[in-house]
């Protein structure tokens, strides 16, 4: 088991606990258990909140590389685009509780979710570039999240963000103290929700997710078939994530696709 739900407060709270070490590679495993998780959600009318947290020092490294080589890419990228549907459909207010690092695919299911509390020493990335390929989703998402220019500047660098500056640009709602996230995470809940008439929490959830649902189902379908079909037709992703797993140096091509 990779990942296990939690039910609490009379079903009113669902926790969804990343449990793989050593820092929940989000491999096809972890991906199917994610989405019967949250297949499992869709009846659940009490429901206030849906957080997504971690076991172990961090949220996430992110997508399994032996996953994205060329004959497992398609699959690979099918999986994860049906998961980040699934939690943006979900019928309550969802939070990414982050620790640690928050990297590549596991950035990408946080920017499906609705809200963000980070620790102060989380840190957040996507690397991929640096693989020789890009983010699908976090392409997607991340404009709408932040806007086009630090979006852009994430991506295209690879840099990463300290909670702190993740809560500057907007997409981090909370930071909270190291070693207090589940704390911050319940005061954050009973603060804003409990108070709230769950039939509105879930109307209103549904409204303001609009554009991330939309985005989802009709841009990151034409983004992977970019990623599938042109990026994947050059030598350099393959390389890249070659070099990553043998851990030298990449080898770029000098041609062109």
């Amino acid at each position: 088991m990779k990942a296990r739900l939690e039910l609490q407060n009379d079903r009113r709270l669902a926790r969804v606990i990343l449990t793989a070490p050593k820092a929940n590679i989000l491999d096809q495993q972890l991906v199917t258990e994610l989405d019967a998780i949250f297949i499992s959600l869709e009846g659940e009318r009490k429901l206030r909140a849906i957080v997504i947290e971690s076991e172990g020092p961090d949220f996430s490294f992110g997508a399994s590389i032996e996953e994205h080589l060329p004959d497992r890419i398609e699959g690979a990228l099918a999986r994860m685009g049906a998961l980040l549907r699934r939690v943006a459909s979900t019928p309550a207010p969802t939070i990414a509780a982050l620790r640690g690092r928050c990297l590549g695919g596991g950035f990408e299911l946080v920017l499906a979710c609705d809200l963000v509390i980070a620790e102060e020493s989380a840190t957040l990335a996507l690397p991929e570039i640096k693989l020789g390929v890009f983010p699908p989703a976090a392409s997607v998402l991340l404009p709408l999240r932040i806007g086009v220019a630090p979006a852009s500047a994430a991506i295209l660098t690879g840099e990463s963000w300290s909670a702190t500056r993740a809560m500057q640009l907007g997409l981090v709602t909370r930071v909270s103290p190291d070693g207090e996230l589940r704390s911050s995470v319940d005061a954050f809940i009973e603060e804003h929700f409990a108070a709230l008439s769950p039939n509105a929490l879930r109307k209103t959830t549904r409204i303001v997710r609009r554009a991330i649902v939309k985005a989802l189902e009709e841009e990151l379908p034409k983004i992977d078939r970019i990623y599938l079909d042109e990026l994947m037709a050059h030598p350099d992703p393959e390389e890249g994530m070659r070099a990553f797993l043998d851990k030298r140096p990449p080898r770029w091509s000098s041609s062109e696709s």
